[in-house]
């Protein structure tokens, strides 16, 4: 979840005791404990609305798989560049096809057909 080693949590605490004093400490812990269990039930309940939402079939999806922080773009790159390609097939040349229309010369001074269509 949130990675807080034990120093930054007392330190956390000594601040808090110092700049909010020994009187509004309690007040304010037992709000930051109510926001934690709201929280935490929130989503909770959010979680049970989307397996309710999604079905049955979904229950089996395991969510750490799908973690965009296990991804190692170097990781990738290299097991793509060290996959094997398979051999290419060999390319056969393709035979001239005879032009479905006889080719029309134009002569000096002679505009091109224009077509509206193809532009």
């Amino acid at each position: 979840m949130i990675d807080i080693s034990v120093e930054k949590v007392v330190l956390l605490l000594i601040i808090a005791a110092l700049v909010l004093g020994p009187t509004k400490l309690p007040e304010y812990a037992r709000k930051l404990g109510r926001l934690i269990r709201e929280l935490r039930r929130m989503a909770s309940g959010a979680q049970e609305k989307i397996r309710q939402e999604l079905g049955p079939e979904f229950q089996d999806i395991d969510w750490r798989k799908m973690d965009p922080r296990q991804y190692d773009p170097r990781r990738i790159i290299r097991e793509a560049l060290l996959e094997e390609d398979p051999l290419p097939e060999p390319v056969t040349p393709v035979q001239a096809q005879p032009p479905s229309r006889p080719v029309v010369r134009l002569t000096a001074g002679q505009k091109a057909p224009f077509d509206d269509e193809s532009t």
